[in-house]
């Protein structure tokens, strides 16, 4: 049996990074782990290829090659699904498909595709590749069933080129504990957190340290401290490892709020090499918080929060959303206020949206106020709902933060904000794109650059070297991404 994965294109968004590849000549900013993970779950004598709409184009030779072509995809990447759904009808080419987008709206494609692997694959792919072998595959496969973490295979990384990647992923869980009204994890994923053992996270990390990969590791857990228990347990082993091989990686991760509740957690997570970790802060506006049910951020001091993990040698990496039905115009400025205050440099700020599956989803439907289809990109401002503000006010007040928080003399002033509370364990890793990167980033936004953004570039870079000499390579990174982040954002 001949397979061809392929993972449709993203265009470009907060998160793509586009703008800043250039810096150090990378193609794309992830590798599509999915399809990796479920390469090493297909019957071994099988012929397998895969090929990354974000580092290669797709030719009609690959789809003729293959007797099936297995697709995966995010509900953001949908534009680029349908180009590749009907290239492959075209062809004949029979299609197997799985993921997030297809679990989120299967009957719009059970009839677009041959196969729908749906939910994890780790208990649904298995049948099916049984009845393959007897010849009689059924249409859809699923289930009401959360696998074990311990059923999941080490990742083929043997398909792709690693050097065409700016970070490498590995998922330690899945699941979520809190069940936030607009977040469609605990729909997909369930409330129990799963966690794969130590020895089994540790033969992932050694895989790519075989590989030659010394760079930064994003552990792609929707919650890692979903479950505190096990991820205590584990933390020493990963420690261990870290300290026996010289600190290869730097880990980046997703986690709650209420990670700074746990002193014994941060001191682990800071010493195993975590040094970002993205946060869903979403509002300072309580009445908000309560309406999304999202509990674990209420009664707190947020920023006292934020700079506590700044201290401990964890960026914060902050996910905010407008929009909410206890918004009033005034949310706006106070959403500036709180971004710049707490120093938060990654401050992804998003339009609500309604995911399907979602509680939210469900309840706007109750209400008749779902209007358009998601785009799965809730910073493009567009908005799927009818909300209770003023739409067009809405959508004004949303741009208005994120150009003002990606203006020049915002984000500079946000980051020596950070650079102040910032007190990393140990200094980056010095790669040859890093120098690269800063060679670029002088020539592109200090030579050419327009007048504003050259004058903040060179004032970061001298404060840098006059006051936080460890920090430089922190403080050219920063500047890169707030170059990305303009461009986004003139989108909107």
């Amino acid at each position: 049996m001949k397979v061809l994965l392929v993972y449709p294109e993203y265009p470009v968004t907060f998160w793509s990074f586009d703008y800043a590849l250039k810096f150090i000549s990378k193609k794309a900013a992830y590798p599509p782990l999915a399809l990796l993970t479920v390469a090493a779950m297909l019957p071994d004598d099988w012929e397998v290829r895969l090929v990354d709409l974000n580092v290669e184009k797709l030719k009609d030779a690959d789809l003729k090659w293959a007797d099936y072509v297995m697709i995966s995809a995010m509900l953001i990447q949908q534009k680029s699904v349908f180009n590749i759904l009907a290239k492959c009808r075209s062809l004949g080419t029979r299609i197997i498909a799985g993921g997030p987008l297809f679990n989120s709206t299967p009957d719009e494609y059970v009839d677009l595709v041959d196969h729908l692997i749906l939910n994890e694959a780790e208990l649904t792919l298995p049948p099916f590749l049984a009845d393959l072998r007897a010849g009689n595959p059924k249409k859809v496969y699923r289930t009401d069933d959360f696998p074990e973490m311990n059923l999941t295979p080490t990742p083929r990384w043997d398909l792709i080129k690693i050097e065409k990647y700016a970070t490498l992923m590995i998922q330690c869980s899945r699941g979520c504990p809190f069940d936030c009204e607009f977040c469609d994890i605990t729909a997909l994923y369930g409330r129990r957190a799963r966690v794969k053992n130590a020895d089994q996270l540790i033969k992932e990390l050694e895989a790519i340290y075989n590989l030659g990969w010394r760079d930064s590791v994003f552990i792609v857990d929707d919650n890692f401290i979903g479950n505190k228990g096990k991820i205590k347990k584990l933390l020493p082993r990963l420690i261990d490892w870290m300290q026996t091989y010289h600190y290869p990686f730097q880990f980046i991760t997703e986690a709650s709020i209420n990670l700074a509740d746990d002193d014994e957690l941060i001191e682990l997570m800071a010493e195993a090499g975590f040094n970002r970790v993205f946060i869903g802060l979403e509002t300072p506006n309580e009445e908000s918080l309560e309406e999304c049910s999202k509990h674990q951020n209420r009664g707190r001091n947020m920023i006292g929060a934020i700079k506590k993990l700044q201290a401990a040698g964890i960026q914060v990496l902050g996910g905010y959303i407008v929009g909410f039905d206890n918004d009033d115009e005034g949310i706006f400025h106070r959403q500036i206020k709180f971004i710049q205050e707490s120093g938060v440099v990654t401050a992804m700020v998003g339009l609500l949206n309604a995911m399907p599956k979602t509680r939210l989803w469900q309840r706007l439907q109750a209400e008749n106020r779902l209007r358009f289809d998601v785009t799965g990109d809730n910073t493009d401002g567009t908005i799927n709902f009818i909300p209770r503000m003023d739409r067009e006010t809405l959508i004004k007040g949303y741009r208005k933060i994120v150009r003002t928080i990606y203006s020049p003399r915002f984000f500079y002033r946000r980051a020596c904000k950070f650079l102040e509370h910032y007190q990393p364990r140990r200094p980056s890793n010095l790669q040859g794109h890093t120098i690269k990167a800063f060679l670029k980033s002088v020539f592109y936004l200090g030579i050419v650059g327009n007048g504003i953004s050259q004058w903040y570039f060179w004032k970061m870079l001298c404060k840098s070297l006059l006051f936080h000499r460890k920090l430089l390579p922190d403080a050219i990174t920063l500047m890169i991404f707030g170059y990305h982040f303009r461009k986004v954002s003139k989108r909107v």
